[in-house]
C-alpha cells in the first residue's frame, strides 16, 4: 500500500471504494487519508439454487412468481436501450445521472472485450421494457453494477425476477454475487430481501489540495446557511 500511495498522481480529491476483502487501511491513515464504512450485500455461495431461493424473503419469492407471468428475460437489446431505462429511474427520483452515457459506453466496450459483462432486460409481450440490469464479473465475484426500471411499469415486480435470473447466471461464472451496495434505505431493503449477507467495505478519501479544502468548506457553510432559513 505504501508503494501504491507513493505512485498516486497529484489530484485535488481522491476517493476509492476498497474490496470487502481489504480490511487493513492503516498505510492510508498514516498518509492522511480518511475512511468511512459503507455496506454492500453479498450471496457468498452460489452453488445451491434451492438454498438461495429459500433464503429469499417470502415477499421476494411472491414477486418473482408474479413477474414470471408478465415478462421474459432477454440479453440482446443493447447498451442504448439499457441506458434509456436507467435514465428514467433517475428522472423518477428527480436526480441527475451520476455518470455520463459516454462513460458507461466506454466501460461496456472494455468489459465486452474481456467477456466480463452481461445485460438483462425484462420485456413484456408488447415489447415494453420493465426493468434492466448490467452485471460485470471476474472468476470470484459478479457485481450488479447498474439497474433500474420504467417507473410506469413497477407493479410487475420485473426487477426481482431479473435479479434472480442474474444470480443464476452468476453461478456459472463466479462464486459470489455482490449487489454492489447501497446506503439508500429502500434499495438496501430490497437487496436484503434476497437473503444476502451485509458486508462492510472501506471508502478511502482525501482532500489533497488547498483549493479543494476551500471549496468543500465553502459548500458546507452554504448548506448550513440554507438549512437555517
Amino acid at each position: 500500500m505504501n508503494a501504491l500511495i507513493a505512485q498516486l498522481p497529484p489530484v485535488d480529491y481522491f476517493c476509492q471504494c476498497f474490496s470487502p476483502n481489504i480490511k487493513n487501511w492503516l498505510p492510508f491513515y498514516w498518509a492522511g487519508y480518511q475512511q468511512t464504512s459503507h455496506y454492500t450485500y453479498r450471496i457468498e455461495d452460489l452453488s445451491d439454487y434451492e438454498k438461495i431461493w429459500s433464503d429469499f424473503s417470502s415477499n421476494t419469492r411472491k414477486n418473482i412468481k408474479k413477474a414470471e407471468k408478465q415478462v421474459v428475460i432477454r440479453n440482446d437489446l443493447g447498451i442504448d436501450k439499457l441506458l434509456g431505462i436507467i435514465n428514467l429511474t433517475f428522472k423518477r427520483q428527480n436526480m441527475k445521472m451520476p455518470y455520463s452515457d459516454d462513460l458507461i459506453k466506454r466501460l461496456d466496450i472494455a468489459c465486452t472485450e474481456k467477456n466480463a459483462r452481461k445485460m438483462f432486460f425484462a420485456e413484456d409481450s408488447l415489447g415494453r421494457i420493465h426493468a434492466v440490469g448490467y452485471f460485470v464479473w471476474d472468476s470470484n465475484t459478479t457485481y450488479l453494477l447498474l439497474g433500474g426500471g420504467d417507473p410506469e411499469l413497477r407493479n410487475s415486480q420485473a426487477y426481482s425476477l431479473l435479479v434472480w435470473e442474474a444470480i443464476k447466471f452468476a453461478s456459472t461464472v463466479s462464486k459470489v454475487f455482490d449487489f454492489e451496495g447501497s446506503m439508500v434505505e429502500p434499495i438496501e431493503f430490497f437487496f436484503r430481501s434476497f437473503g444476502a449477507t451485509q458486508t462492510s467495505y472501506c471508502l478511502i478519501s482525501k482532500m489533497c489540495s488547498r483549493r479543494m479544502k476551500i471549496a468543500y468548506h465553502g459548500r458546507e457553510l452554504f448548506r448550513t446557511a440554507a438549512n437555517r432559513k
